[in-house]
């Protein structure tokens, strides 16, 4: 019994390792990512795409007011999964360094060294005493020099480049079926296609236009872009994971953390 107190205590503080080498309470900030609703990111030959489901616990609430995808700069996007809180905290902080770096070197900022930017920040609140980790998993899709470019950050604060990923809840499922289903030679509307796909497969009802997000940032322009409603649902069609009325009006999903 003593024992069992003694490696419990190790979870008290985020400076404290186990003495198996884990830090738990970086651990337990992947699980509040796991507990959010799925984002997924697909580079393709003609850009990278961001898809993220956005459904809200209740029809009283205005779809617009849930952001699960967000734009860092006119050639970034960021989809996020876990709490959506602290995904404000990180995207406010990789826009001001998107702006000091135009400011500073008159250029728009890679994404390479976006990603390590946030996730150098990131790595700082699992050494300091008296805070916590970031709860919350991103992905940081743009397009650098014409070159697309897909990354995941982790709580821990280590950078993961993908060429096609999937972060938060059913993220297993998910990424079988971008494994089976992905081709480093599709266009930008395949990725899309796959990324709203890939969601279908692991929501039975369907998807509705106001509970997905989806965002592009194409080579040719390298801007930042997402598709309206009515779009949306043009597209939710033509790959049949559109929500019948009735299936959109009965969905209650779990509130994201």
């Amino acid at each position: 019994m003593q024992g069992q107190a003694q490696q419990q205590a190790y979870d008290r503080g985020i400076t404290i390792f186990s003495p198996d080498g884990r830090l738990y309470q970086v651990e337990y900030a992947r699980e509040a990512v796991k507990r959010g609703t799925a984002s997924i990111g697909i580079r393709t030959a003609d850009g990278v795409v961001l898809a993220a489901d956005k459904r809200s616990g209740s029809p009283l609430m205005e779809p617009s007011s849930v952001e699960k995808i967000h734009k860092a700069d006119d050639h970034i996007g960021v989809a996020s999964a876990g709490h959506v809180a602290d995904a404000r905290q990180l995207i406010d902080f990789a826009r001001r360094q998107a702006q000091v770096n135009r400011l500073r070197y008159g250029e728009a900022i890679g994404i390479e060294t976006l990603t390590k930017e946030i996730t150098d920040h990131i790595q700082q609140y699992t050494q300091v005493g008296g805070a916590r980790p970031f709860g919350v998993a991103l992905l940081i899709a743009g397009v650098e020099k014409g070159t697309p470019r897909l990354y995941e950050t982790d709580p821990s604060g280590t950078p993961y480049e993908w060429k096609a990923v999937s972060i938060g809840a059913d993220r297993a499922e998910i990424r079988d079926y971008l494994e089976e289903h992905y081709r480093e030679d599709m266009d930008l509307d395949a990725g899309v296609g796959l990324a709203v796909e890939a969601l279908g497969e692991v929501n039975e009802e369907g998807l509705s236009p106001t509970g997905i997000g989806v965002a592009t940032v194409d080579v040719e322009t390298e801007e930042f872009s997402q598709p309206s409603e009515e779009e949306l649902a043009d597209i939710l069609a033509e790959h049949d994971v559109l929500a019948s009325e009735d299936a959109a009006a009965d969905e209650e999903p779990e509130e994201e953390e």
